[in-house]
């Protein structure tokens, strides 16, 4: 049985050894030559004036930035202020109906009112 142990150790050794052994022999195959470029960018010099030109360019981008902020707030502001005074226009005409009724009840007429082209025909004659 001792035999067959020592045996059996071997021929594990001889094979580990072999495997090993091909392992090591499969890395020193040919030798490959590969194209690298490189690709080295060097930054452009930059003078004063096109230093001064780049920084007045994003100056006035932000300007561009802010006011296209503030004409969308005008934007919203005149919606609101649009909605209100339908709001108004709605309640006026509400009112004048509700007069008109009252008036009509009451049996009250309408004073005439001199025709707005008239007012202005009068006024301009006093004026000469």
């Amino acid at each position: 049985m001792r035999t067959n142990k020592h045996l059996l150790s071997i021929t594990i050794i001889v094979i580990f050894s072999t495997i090993f052994l091909f392992a090591f022999t499969s890395i020193h195959g040919s030798s490959r030559t590969y194209d690298v470029k490189p690709q080295i960018n060097i930054p452009e010099y930059n003078s004063d004036s096109s230093r001064v030109i780049d920084a007045y360019e994003r100056l006035m981008e932000r300007y561009m930035d802010l006011v296209e902020e503030s004409i969308s707030d005008i934007n919203k502001d005149y919606e609101n202020t649009n909605n209100k005074l339908d709001s108004i226009d709605e309640k006026l005409t509400s009112l004048s109906s509700r007069m008109q009724r009252i008036e009509n009840a009451l049996g009250i007429e309408q004073p005439i009112r001199p025709s707005v082209n008239k007012q202005k025909i009068s006024n301009n004659q006093n004026l000469k």
